[in-house]
């Protein structure tokens, strides 16, 4: 369950109150709608399935998972021959990724019901699974659990948006993202979905 849709109007405001930038660009493109996935493995699953492909592409690659193993659960998973999930599209290395959530959540050393409530710590436990990297860990805690404050400075979107937004001549590094939101906390997550949002009502290409 990502962030609720009151909970993201009053961080924006907030943000809004503090950074003139910020407030100008909210009153340009408006406020955007809630970004929710299911928390859980399902979600991992998907993500890793649908990493370097188009969305229509993941969308395939899934729907072919599921005539192979059938129910995706981590038992099922590790349980398909490397045809099957071949089969499904899945590379050697998105196989073996897979493989390696599904041992995580199998065997409890991943809890996802139980990730650490402070940030790091949780991103921590979710980039030790192979094939979850810190962008894949943030978003998940972002739209799957509705952290407030995460901030995904990696993002290509968030750093040209954020560029844009506060009138940099060109597109800021990761640090110096993070460096710009600081003073956003802790309602950083809400800045991150407007930076989406705020780039598909400007339709600017990326650059």
């Amino acid at each position: 369950m990502g962030i609720a849709a009151e909970a993201l109007r009053a961080s924006l405001d907030e943000i809004a109150r503090r950074e003139p930038a910020m407030a100008k660009a909210l009153a340009e493109a408006g406020y955007p709608e809630p970004r929710d996935s299911a928390p859980g493995y399902i979600t991992l699953l998907r993500t890793i399935v649908g990493q370097q492909v188009s969305i229509k592409a993941a969308a395939s690659m899934w729907a072919k998972l599921l005539e192979q193993v059938g129910d995706p659960s981590p038992a099922n998973i590790l349980a398909a021959t490397d045809e099957m999930l071949r089969a499904a599209g899945l590379s050697r290395q998105k196989a073996s990724y897979a493989r390696s959530l599904a041992e995580e959540v199998l065997s409890g050393r991943l809890d996802l019901d139980n990730l650490d409530a402070e940030d790091e710590a949780a991103i921590a436990e979710l980039v030790r699974v192979k094939g979850i990297g810190r962008w894949s860990a943030e978003v998940y805690l972002l739209f799957a659990e509705g952290r407030p404050d995460v901030w995904p400075a990696g993002d290509l979107v968030v750093q040209i948006q954020t560029g844009r937004i506060m009138g940099l001549p060109e597109r800021p590094s990761e640090r110096r993202v993070r460096e710009l939101a600081e003073v956003w906390r802790p309602h950083r997550g809400a800045a991150a979905i407007f930076t989406w949002h705020h780039y598909k009502a400007s339709a600017a290409p990326l650059g």
